[in-house]
């Protein structure tokens, strides 16, 4: 697999590090999850238990191995040295200045390995005013300027769904440890990485962050209309709504062949998207009219033999039982032992011949002590001293 012989130690909880870990161990690294002895990641413990385990923590730790350690105690750090020597990457997500107290700052851990490649994540960055500060998916999502643009007009900001700052901040973390890695081939050297939620939260606003450079004008909130287009948006049919997306001047044509609405190109206040944009509300209840007169999946199929881009809004049973997301295997399932199966996400990266795939299933905590200690040159007698002083 892409990243077979990378060994990972991950001293992160939650969720924007352990997704980080989690691709890179799909990638095909041996991820080492280090957890306190007794208690484990707290998202054992959250959302839905099934058969004595979370479903939530399955499907974000997958593919890894748990050791337990307690980093509070000399000796479990001593622990941590010798894996942080016997490995290629590192990835924390404590906040700043965290892991340096425990004695592992950079100059520390370059003499532990110089080839370490070392990424952390965290809500703000490790430098700047608010360095310190706790931070969470939500905060960042409001602080980032995400949630200024998301919503009704006349509403209040409203955030993604998703914890979208948290993932997409494990998602910079793995991309940006990938290419230390591969930058490490070439010089020798390890390298530090760091993403933090606030900054990528930002790195996605696109256009609102074009435009607002371009103006010097905050972006309003256009609920589902799209900021620089129309008619662009959700549309309601006879029986539902659908999801129109005709982002240039030809789709917006095949889109008026479509819907059978020729005299708009004559119409002198639709004749450019500026202009469209100018009677955004007069446009949108034409075309709102039509689509109301028949059904969604006569739309869908309408407007896709003209090439005009559009779909339905889907809850989750319809999503992962939709043909497409099924020949994708964007739901897949897992065995734990013990727990039966698992359902969860299935991967979005699809390499032809190195294909990501569930290796292990998430580790009962500590359940790979012994064998991790082993590897790193433990003998049986000092893996029983260490259980028996709690190290491990």
């Amino acid at each position: 697999m892409p990243l077979s012989g990378i060994r990972v130690v991950d001293l992160t909880r939650v969720l924007a590090g352990p997704f980080c870990s989690m691709l890179l161990a799909d990638m095909g690294a041996e991820v080492i999850k280090i957890e306190i002895p007794g208690e484990g990641d707290t998202v054992r413990r959250a959302g839905v238990i099934r058969d004595g385990i979370s479903w939530y923590f399955a499907a974000f730790n997958r593919n890894k191995r748990s050791l337990t350690l307690n980093l509070r105690h000399e000796e479990g750090r001593e622990v941590l040295a010798k894996l942080i020597a016997n490995s290629e990457v590192l990835v924390e997500n404590f906040r700043p200045g965290v892991l340096a107290r425990m004695g592992f700052d950079e100059t520390r851990l370059k003499a532990l390995n110089p080839g370490l490649v070392y990424g952390n994540i965290t809500g703000f960055g490790e430098t700047g005013p608010y360095r310190d500060r706790p931070s969470f998916d939500f905060i960042a999502q409001a602080m980032s300027g995400l949630m200024s643009v998301t919503g009704e007009k006349d509403g209040l900001p409203f955030r993604a769904g998703p914890p979208i700052a948290d993932l997409l901040a494990g998602l910079y973390g793995a991309l940006g440890i990938c290419a230390a890695l591969l930058a490490r081939e070439k010089s020798g050297r390890g390298e530090k990485v760091g993403a933090n939620l606030l900054s990528s939260t930002i790195s996605i606003l696109g256009f609102f962050a074009a435009n607002y450079f371009a103006t010097g004008e905050a972006p309003e909130r256009t609920g589902n209309d799209h900021a620089i287009v129309a008619p662009y948006g959700l549309f309601r049919t006879k029986d539902g709504a659908v999801a129109l997306a005709p982002a240039q001047e030809a789709t917006y044509q095949r889109l008026l062949d479509a819907l059978q609405l020729p005299q708009l190109r004559e119409d002198p206040d639709f004749r450019t998207n500026a202009l469209r944009l100018k009677n955004r509300e007069k446009i949108n209840r034409i075309v709102g009219a039509r689509l109301l007169m028949e059904t969604s999946d006569y739309w869908i199929a309408r407007l896709n033999a003209a090439n005009v881009p559009c779909g339905q809004v889907k809850n989750l049973a319809e999503v992962f039982a939709d043909p497409q997301v099924e020949d994708q295997e964007m739901a897949i399932e897992a065995d734990h032992p013990g727990h039966g199966k698992v359902r969860m996400l299935g991967f979005p990266l699809k390499f032809r011949d190195r294909p990501c795939r569930v290796r292990l299933p998430a580790p009962d905590l500590g359940g790979d002590t012994e064998a991790v200690l082993e590897e790193i040159g433990y003998s049986a007698p000092e893996i029983a001293r260490l259980k028996e002083k709690g190290i491990v």
